[in-house]
């Protein structure tokens, strides 16, 4: 199974990237009992900044429910960044 991504800038034609389901199943990750992906896998995924993800959540509330977004405790992202090597680089983000 793929997902097609279609990336759309001002005056270009459309980039369609296709994102593999095993590239998503690779990110998903258990935290309070929860199957999540974290913004910045997200963000890997679509090929763009964390912080344009989270700008888009911040800015279109109506479109993430609030069951699907939720922020990390100081201890849970010490656990997902001891557990989880690829997001070592959230030991040193803020919050």
């Amino acid at each position: 199974m793929e997902i097609l991504q279609k990336n759309l800038t001002s005056n270009e034609e459309p980039i369609i990237n296709i994102i593999k389901y095993e590239d998503v199943e690779n990110k998903i990750i258990i935290i309070q009992d929860l199957k999540v992906i974290i913004d910045s896998d997200v963000a890997e995924l679509y090929g763009v900044e964390t912080k344009e993800i989270n700008q888009a959540v911040s800015q279109n509330p109506e479109k993430f429910p609030s069951e699907y977004v939720f922020k990390l405790t100081t201890e849970e992202k010490i656990e997902v960044v001891t557990n989880c090597d690829h997001l070592e680089k959230l030991k040193f983000s803020p919050n």
